[in-house]
């Protein structure tokens, strides 16, 4: 964010909508990873539960489209799992249509801009009130 499209992403760095959403969720312990390696976003989703996450926010980003791999550690992870994504997905590209790692989570919402990551952390504090984690990929580049 910051460095790709802003009429797409915002201006807004995510460090500053993380900023805005704390607040929104006191009873939540917000933890935040991004990485643009697809093997240490798997890491991070692998490791959650055992790290006492009940719940995960996901933005793959560009590894909606793909990654078999990060589906497959979203299978497995025994969390609620909300992809998100700031750009409406369904009113852009063809290819970028179709998240393939959504398939992995509860549910997907996509085109509210940061508004999104708030709708996703609303759902999640709704199903369990401990430790929420973001994995987040795209939106910082």
């Amino acid at each position: 964010m910051g460095k790709r499209d802003s009429l797409v992403y915002g201006t807004e760095s995510f460090e500053k909508i993380l900023d805005w959403l704390q607040p929104q969720f006191p009873d939540l312990e917000i933890t935040y990873q991004q990485s643009n390696h697809e093997g240490q976003l798997i890491d991070w989703i692998q490791q959650a539960e055992e790290s006492g996450f009940k719940g995960l926010l996901i933005n793959p980003g560009g590894y909606s489209h793909y990654s078999v791999a990060i589906l497959d550690a979203l299978l497995l992870a025994k969390l609620w799992k909300v992809e998100v994504h700031l750009s409406p997905i369904y009113a852009r590209d063809n290819f970028r249509q179709q998240s393939m790692t959504a398939a992995g989570c509860h549910g997907l919402i996509a085109g509210f801009g940061k508004e999104s990551y708030r709708l996703g952390l609303e759902f999640l504090r709704k199903q369990s009130s401990h430790k929420v984690g973001f994995r987040n990929e795209a939106d910082r580049n």
